[in-house]
């Protein structure tokens, strides 16, 4: 009689037993292992990766696994995020800044290694700052062209990460730790072009004098380095007569000369 009570104590559990808890416990046992699916690459998160790095640089806090993250992108996701020029104005603008920075204070490195060596790793990939500056930012121009030609030993990768098309406002964004350089400000997509402006404009307006006597401009050193990306002197009259509201076409240029000495964390506004 027992047996037979316990049974029949049994049977009915199991009709009221919740059908969704069973069905779980056997569909978890059958789920395979889930591996952590990274978050999807995209010119947003690029920009504020790399804007998080350049803080954390500002900052003076630990940098390695916004490095580490960086080099663990996959170069195709890089690619296809970076699609348009505004993409990668702010995202290799910003690894510029920040990079010489860790390159100069960190590991000590000098000019012309600095500029030159395959020191900084993304994607898998060793990029030195001249790839970013004059191979991706100017559309692979060679460095010491004026600006008027492009570099005929660049590589596809360079070639496929480049901007379509140059903007000279780029020259007031880069900062390479020397006095004269223009300060570090934290670019974001949705501000690139105010940004640029706003830099462009600070700049120049700081770096240029005009004396009305002789009939002379004075100005920074990087326009004259550059001068190809900013259309000839006659564009470098244009763009400093547009910020003045003067017509400059008459007077005659000169150059300031560059001061080198070393100004590290030079941040903006």
């Amino acid at each position: 009689m027992k047996i037979k009570l316990f049974l029949f104590f049994k049977v009915i559990v199991s009709l009221f037993l919740p059908l969704g808890a069973c069905y779980s416990c056997i569909a978890i046992d059958k789920l395979p292992h889930q591996k952590n699916i990274p978050m999807p690459v995209t010119h947003a998160s690029l920009a504020q990766l790399s804007g998080k790095f350049l803080l954390q640089i500002k900052m003076q806090k630990e940098t390695q696994a916004i490095e580490k993250e960086l080099f663990e992108l996959n170069i195709d996701s890089l690619k296809a995020a970076l699609a348009d020029d505004n993409a990668k104005k702010v995202f290799w603008i910003n690894i510029y800044n920040a990079y010489y920075q860790l390159l100069y204070t960190r590991d000590n490195k000098r000019k012309p290694a600095i500029f030159t060596k395959k020191l900084i790793p993304i994607a898998h990939t060793y990029f030195s700052l001249d790839d970013i500056e004059h191979g991706i930012l100017r559309k692979y121009r060679s460095k010491y062209s004026l600006g008027y030609w492009g570099n005929i030993f660049t590589s596809s990768l360079i070639k496929h990460l480049a901007v379509d098309t140059i903007d000279y406002r780029i020259h007031f964004a880069l900062n390479c730790g020397a006095k004269s350089c223009p300060p570090i400000t934290f670019y974001q997509y949705e501000k690139i072009d105010e940004q640029l402006d706003k830099a462009t404009r600070s700049f120049l307006l700081a770096e240029t004098e005009v004396d009305e006597t002789k009939k002379q401009i004075r100005t920074s050193k990087i326009l004259s380095w550059f001068r190809g990306d900013f259309g000839g002197k006659k564009g470098i009259k244009n763009i400093l007569g547009g910020l003045m509201n003067q017509n400059l076409n008459d007077y005659t240029l000169k150059f300031k000369v560059y001061d080198w000495e070393a100004s590290m964390a030079n941040f903006g506004e």
